[in-house]
């Protein structure tokens, strides 16, 4: 054989050729074994495996509402895997997964010679589960024209290392939990959720068919985008797993001739359910993960941290309350525009444009770049394609920076708060019309005046200080200090000599008499009584505070209000209810926050629900009977504030609280007129469409059939009385002039018309 080569000189320059090869390949793989071209991880550390996971924030059902990832990652245990998605896999990816060590030397030397020979980019193939799943775990970095060697070489040792360290099955749940989908997606549980709103473990045949056809080119075979392209993919797959005998050939035709059915949900911060809730759930959960720190002492991660955050979202009321505002915002938007015309003051007010230029992140962007006013505002001027908000539909416009700002300024927008009264647990959370667009949070950052919906704060403490329920007010106007002269703004307030009860005056909404009652019951005692009731906001100590002129957030309304409903304790709005790592353990838990001491007695609170009750049936809220159509047993309060700023209408049922306002963001905006702009119109109806899908659900029937109790024989008695009294003859001649005269005493005086108990009794009047 030597004397042979000898003789030959071709052959023995080939075998100096072939035993250089296989030296250069060993001292090549060598390099890359040895970590020359970068670390392989050790065993050890292939047995710690830690991939970034996705913390999930869950509704009170357990239904899944968001995440939040930098990799969109929900690791779950094998036996959650169906037997057919693994046989999917298996037929596609790799039919000798059971027989081979993870790898394919065949194909290994395939790609070797034939990039490095022939340079050949499509030398690929052949990879086994386990070497994607190398892949998967540590990604590839860029060696220039030896990049594709050195990379399958590194998970070459990768994967035999992980064969070595886990079984088959681990390998594949490790894979399932690791490989990339599209939209942004990491591992199957999470692409399950994504594309079909389903747990990985209830995916069917052809399902798992579909997600195992994006793995060879997940954008490609996108079945969001390209339905058809995936469709087929996925019959392609349906024939691998007849080929290797998990299907009957009859079996894979049959599945072929299903239709490719999506259930998309997007988990993204912008959009999905409740993103408003989601972004201040996200706010306190990373403050509450400040304070905490794991095993290894360091803090939690939100981001990476695979955490699961339990709330008290009610998932179908969520989604319920968001198409109600959804529908009647975008028919109030038409009703505010049409009512202004060409005379709209975000159009004709260059002042509020000019503001709003100024407030926005291009401005402001710009100006830290070093341009001045001039120089910026010519930028912003400048055209581009841009995709604006329209309740009809998003349309792409040629539009510059300033016509988009000048755009969104003519929304309304809307905030609604609901809670169970016992406790407060938020069952829906709407901060505005439109996360993507309106990044202000309505619930949890605003605070408007809240108009008429003060108004029952006065009522209560006047009841809490002894006034009689059959109490006369003339709704005859007074002018207070300052010369301010509060007025009625329905017709009903026209007649000075007609004279109201409590419980009519606070069901017609009566201004007049709600600042009298607030001066008879003095200022600080109002003050006091809604301070007891959970309000924590500055309270002005003037006479106007009686329509709502303080500031309050609808946390803080809402939570008042629960007191009329939970025995005269207030609820505080609660949502987060505990915390828990990956695998379940407790970090942090949070319990209902309710008001120790009661904040008015239990026949005030009686009295107080039934006169709110009189507000829908035959006050201010009438249209949730005649026009909506409900027949629940539901208590509320209308507001709207000076110069139609702000509608709002508090929805009270047995079961449930719900707080609605609706205004624009730039407070110097308001509706053209109080028929559009009055809380009855414009706030109203959110609560009411909410109610009326709540009752066509039967899951709601515990809230929707709730009723309140019957109001006491004792306490029917005392506010048995006529609504309304009109002056007699010898009043009118004699009290007309008194009224108009300015009052000054800042509560202590009293100008009401009363009656007391024993001339109710005998019918008589009282005489002031």
């Amino acid at each position: 054989m030597l004397a042979t080569i000898k003789r030959n000189p071709r052959l023995k320059w080939a075998l100096v050729i072939l035993i250089s090869l296989i030296a250069l390949f060993f001292l090549f793989f060598g390099s890359i074994y040895f970590g020359m071209w970068g670390k392989i991880p050790s065993t050890k550390e292939l047995t710690e495996l830690e991939q970034n996971k996705a913390t999930q924030v869950l509704a009170s059902n357990g239904d899944l509402i968001g995440k939040f990832y930098i990799f969109d990652r929900q690791p779950i245990e094998f036996d959650q895997l169906p037997t057919h998605l693994i046989q999917a896999l298996i037929a596609t990816e790799d039919a000798r997964f059971y027989e081979h060590d993870g790898i394919d030397n065949r194909s290994l030397l395939r790609v070797f010679f034939k990039s490095i020979l022939l340079q050949d980019d499509s030398a690929g193939g052949g990879s086994t589960i386990t070497l994607q799943l190398a892949k998967n775990i540590y990604g590839r970095r860029d060696f220039g024209m030896f990049g594709i060697v050195i990379n399958k070489m590194q998970e070459a040792v990768i994967a035999k290392r992980l064969e070595n360290i886990y079984s088959k099955d681990e390998i594949i749940q490790l894979y399932f939990n690791t490989v990339p989908f599209s939209d942004n997606t990491y591992g199957i549980e999470s692409a399950s959720l994504k594309f079909f709103n389903k747990h990985t473990s209830e995916l069917n045949m052809e399902e798992a068919a579909v997600l195992v056809g994006m793995l060879k080119a997940s954008h490609y075979y996108n079945p969001r985008i390209f339905p058809e392209r995936s469709r087929l993919r996925r019959d392609v797959v349906l024939m691998q797993m007849a080929k290797y005998n998990y299907l009957s050939e009859t079996e894979a035709e049959e599945a072929k001739m299903r239709p490719l059915i999506l259930d998309y949900k997007s988990y993204s911060n912008n959009k999905g359910v409740a993103p408003y809730f989601r972004e201040q759930v996200r706010k306190d959960v990373s403050k509450i993960l400040d304070t905490l720190k794991n095993t290894d002492g360091q803090k939690y991660n939100i981001y990476r941290d695979g955490l699961i955050v339990h709330t008290t979202l009610n998932y179908e009321m969520q989604l319920l309350a968001e198409e109600a505002m959804i529908e009647h915002m975008s028919e109030l938007q038409v009703e505010h525009e049409n009512s202004y015309g060409n005379y709209a003051p975000w159009i004709r007010n260059k002042d509020i444009l000019n503001a709003a230029i100024k407030r926005s992140e291009r401005y402001q962007d710009l100006q830290k770049e070093g341009f001045d006013e001039s120089e910026i505002l010519k930028k912003m001027e400048q055209k581009h394609p841009t995709e604006l908000f329209e309740y009809t539909g998003m349309e792409t416009r040629n539009v510059s920076s300033i016509d988009s700002i000048s755009h969104y300024l003519k929304f309304l927008n809307s905030g609604l708060l609901a809670v169970s009264p016992e406790n407060g647990a938020v069952q829906a959370w709407v901060g505005g019309v439109d996360f993507r667009f309106f990044k202000y949070d309505h619930v949890a950052q605003s605070k408007r005046q809240v108009g008429s919906t003060f108004k029952p704060f006065v009522y209560t403490a006047a009841l809490e200080n002894g006034m009689d329920p059959c109490s006369y007010f003339s709704v005859r106007e007074v002018t207070y200090e300052d010369g301010w002269t509060p007025s009625n703004s329905s017709s009903e307030g026209d007649d000075p000599n007609m004279n109201y009860n409590l419980k009519t005056a606070l069901s017609r909404s009566m201004n007049t008499i709600a600042v009298k009652v607030l001066m008879e019951t003095g200022i600080g005692n109002v003050i006091s009584q809604a301070r007891s009731m959970g309000i924590e906001s500055d309270l002005p100590q003037v006479p106007s505070i009686a329509l709502g002129t303080a500031s309050l957030n609808l946390g803080e309304l809402t939570s008042a209000y629960t007191s009329f409903v939970n025995n005269g304790h207030y609820s505080k709005p609660y949502y987060i209810t505990k915390i828990e790592d990956g695998k379940g353990n407790l970090l942090a838990e949070f319990k209902p926050e309710v008001s120790k001491t009661r904040a008015f007695s239990e026949d005030t609170r009686k009295i107080m629900l039934n006169m709110m009750q009189a507000t829908v049936n035959e006050g201010t809220a009438t249209r949730l009977r005649y026009k909506y159509g409900l027949q629940n047993d539901i208590a509320g309060k209308t507001g709207t504030t000076q110069d139609n700023k702000d509608g709002w209408f508090v929805g009270i049922t047995p079961q449930l609280v719900c707080v609605t306002w609706v205004g624009a963001d730039d407070h110097r905006i308001g509706f053209r007129n109080t028929a559009i702009g009055q809380g009855a119109n414009s706030a109203l109806p959110v609560f009411a469409k909410l109610m009326q899908k709540m009752n066509a659900d039967s899951e709601f029937n515990n809230i929707t059939n709730a009723k309140f109790q019957t109001l006491p024989s004792d306490l029917a008695e005392l506010m048995e009385c006529p609504p309304e009294e009109r002056d007699n003859f010898f009043e009118r001649l004699f009290s007309g002039k008194k009224d108009k005269r300015s009052n000054n005493n800042q509560g202590n005086k009293k100008e009401e018309k009363k009656k007391g108990f024993f001339k109710r009794l005998f019918g008589g009047k009282d005489d002031n």
